[in-house]
């Protein structure tokens, strides 16, 4: 059975629906006047940013709350823009770092990405990406600690809670801990977040012919400023989405390194199908589960499928198959293989780095996360049609 929890306070906003209209040149003027800057970057920023208002109007069904938090997010993307471009206009040697070897952790959702991301950033040679860094990628003023960035993460966090209270037993999102680079691709408004968060079939139709390539030269460029602003390590950085996107990511990195998690497909979609519930409802009261669910299903199908087609042509020695299960039977094990994988050393100090991490994200640390295929109109008959060459591929067991 599905949640249907919406906080006290979200309900009586929606009833007084105080509606917030979302145009591209007045979010774009605010986020100028904010800021006290004018240059958001490359110009193609218009067009994506077109597109999603557009479909936002058209087909999400936001309630007055959801346009509320929606107006919010982009003002804070544009924000974010503007303060990029400034950093590199103020420090122009950020373009020469250098960003070597990345490693790219992807895999169908809920295979236990997140999981190890955190496991790997504990590593004291590596670099990930933060949750506050993500909301806020460039320095704010008078913030020579990062505490402001820090505090408004808190903030976020302790939103996110409010606005979803079953959320974070499914997917937790702490202000400190490592967060998905997709946030950064999602600052070029190409990314799959407002696709996997609203009803807006024809941004998504638009994406597909969209250009690839720019998200990941923006990201690249935005994991120069952070390591400008914290020493160069070696970057660990982590999205399922990334499948959809490997001959973008080579021909950005080059000489990048693929760690790929795989798990019971029976168990992956219902489990991402009620994350993605959650997360429609924070926006919307006309959510259709099922519809959603289906949607998701195709893609997943066709995103793992086109990745294991590229993995083919790749040299040996780019991707590593991790399975789910190896990881939660002995995770020591899979770590040393994964570190040495990274040609990072797994030594002691590592190694208790790694093991404090693992035990402060224990399984079901905000509760235990109950799905079923049931809920979303789905059989397994349906699902397995659609991942028989995964199943075989990776003789991934029944769950």
């Amino acid at each position: 059975m599905l949640k249907n929890n919406r906080p006290f306070l979200i309900k009586a906003f929606n009833r007084l629906n105080i509606r917030v209209r979302l145009e591209a040149d007045d979010l774009m003027q605010t986020a100028k006047r904010k800021t006290g800057l004018t240059d958001f970057g490359e110009a193609n920023l218009q067009e994506p940013l077109h597109q999603l208002i557009t479909s936002i109007h058209q087909d999400a069904n936001l309630h007055a709350f959801g346009q509320f938090i929606t107006k919010q997010r982009l003002l804070n993307i544009l924000q974010n823009r503007l303060r990029i471009e400034q950093c590199f206009k103020d420090h122009p040697d950020i373009e020469d770092i250098e960003i070597n070897c990345p490693i790219f952790i992807t895999g169908l959702q809920r295979t236990g990405t997140t999981r190890l991301h955190r496991l790997l950033a504990a590593h004291p040679d590596v670099r990930s990406l933060t949750s506050w860094e993500a909301l806020n990628p460039a320095p704010l003023n008078n913030d020579s600690n990062n505490q402001k960035r820090i505090n408004q993460a808190k903030t976020a966090e302790r939103a996110l809670r409010f606005m979803s209270p079953d959320f974070f037993a499914i997917h937790p999102v702490e202000h400190e801990a490592p967060e998905e680079d997709v946030l950064i691709n999602d600052m070029t408004f190409v990314s799959a977040v407002p696709e996997a968060t609203m009803h807006v079939p024809g941004y998504t139709d638009w994406l597909k012919t969209a250009d690839g390539l720019w998200p990941y030269s923006y990201l690249k460029k935005v994991l120069k400023l952070l390591s400008w602003q914290h020493p160069n390590k070696k970057w660990v950085l982590k999205t399922p989405q990334h499948l959809e996107n490997m001959a973008p990511i080579f021909a950005v990195f080059p000489d990048a390194k693929v760690i790929h998690t795989y798990r019971d497909p029976l168990k992956v979609i219902p489990s991402f199908s009620s994350m993605l519930y959650q997360s429609f409802r924070i926006f919307s009261d006309q959510v259709n589960a099922a519809a959603i669910a289906n949607h998701w299903l195709q893609k997943d199908a066709k995103m793992i499928a086109a990745a294991m087609a590229y993995w083919s042509g790749l040299p040996s020695g780019k991707v590593l198959d991790v399975s789910y299960y190896s990881m939660m039977k002995n995770p020591e094990k899979e770590l040393k293989k994964i570190v040495g994988f990274m040609d990072l050393d797994w030594n002691t100090n590592a190694m208790n780095s790694i093991n404090t991490i693992n035990t402060q994200n224990k399984q079901h640390k905000y509760g235990k996360h109950q799905y079923h295929l049931a809920d979303f109109g789905l059989t397994k008959e349906t699902v397995e049609a659609l991942f028989v060459d995964y199943r075989k591929k990776y003789a991934i067991p029944l769950e």
